[in-house]
């Protein structure tokens, strides 16, 4: 996983942990320029990872807005492989950025929504304001979230919050599973190589380029070469041949989230087409 990043640097074990903040914190000067459409604008910066306010395609001004991170990124820790979180209090800070990365509000979490690291890493939290109430606060519009699986070779950026940075590359494929220590998910996104993400990036959004719309978020890498082990994910295919894949970075794909959150961002795990792990 793209872990999150701690005080202690010498307990850290993720990419880039070496490298000073600061130095980390600074966009490549020789990355391709990220495409106008996208910028900082609905991300946000948690104390340990990045994240943004997203909204389903369907959802209205007066619903709560959500925000979408990885399950990893839980002030709890890890969830077990196997377990689903539904529903539980929390009280959580979102740093709120604007279009240029400046932070513009601090917003609250009412409760995980959802979260899970089983068949893929990610966390939904409501917030105790609506998607109107932000906008006509800080002018700021959640993302949207994209409905349909995603296509190889479309241009992305992935946009973290944490460091105020944007990643310009392609999804290269996609994984039939990928596994890191105890966790196996599904159907991950391959960036190609432009997209070297590293600790503190773990939840970003995955942006198409051409429509703005999130279609995954982004959760680890493979570090130093090893085979499976956590901060290395190796690929697994139909046939349950391995590869291992040292310098590439994943995600989660997030269309299936549009089918299981309905009126009022509510959560419905057994709703039409909702695909997502159940408790």
């Amino acid at each position: 996983m793209k872990k999150p990043l701690l005080a202690t640097l010498a307990a850290l074990v993720i990419t880039g942990a070496g490298a000073a903040p600061a130095v980390a914190a600074m966009p490549d000067a020789e990355a391709a320029p990220a495409v106008k459409a996208v910028n900082f604008a609905g991300t946000v910066a948690l104390s340990n990872c990045s994240g943004s306010v997203v909204r389903m395609p369907d959802s209205a001004d007066d619903d709560p807005a959500l925000v979408l991170t990885n399950g990893h990124c839980l002030e709890s820790g890890f969830p077990e492989p196997g377990e689903v979180i539904v529903d539980r209090a929390s009280t959580r800070s979102f740093g709120l950025l604007n279009s240029a990365g400046t932070r513009v509000a601090t917003l609250r979490a009412s409760k995980i929504a959802y979260a899970t690291m089983t068949d893929t890493d990610a966390a939904v939290y409501q917030l105790t304001r609506t998607y109107g109430q932000i906008r006509s606060s800080y002018g700021i519009n959640a993302l949207t979230l994209n409905d349909t699986h995603p296509v190889a070779g479309t241009a992305i950026s992935v946009v973290s919050g944490y460091w105020k940075r944007i990643y310009n590359c392609s999804i290269d494929g996609f994984v039939y599973r990928m596994r890191e220590g105890d966790w196996t998910w599904k159907d991950s996104v391959r960036y190609t190589s432009a997209c070297d993400t590293i600790g503190g990036t773990s939840g970003s959004p995955v942006v198409d380029q051409a429509t703005g719309r999130v279609v995954a978020v982004n959760n680890t890498g493979n570090e130093s070469g090893e085979r499976c082990t956590v901060n290395n994910p190796c690929e697994v295919d139909a046939n349950g041949n391995v590869t291992v894949r040292q310098g590439i970075n994943y995600a989660q794909q997030t269309y299936q989230f549009a089918a299981c959150f309905g009126l009022d961002s509510k959560l419905d795990l057994y709703a039409s087409g909702c695909t997502l792990p159940k408790p």
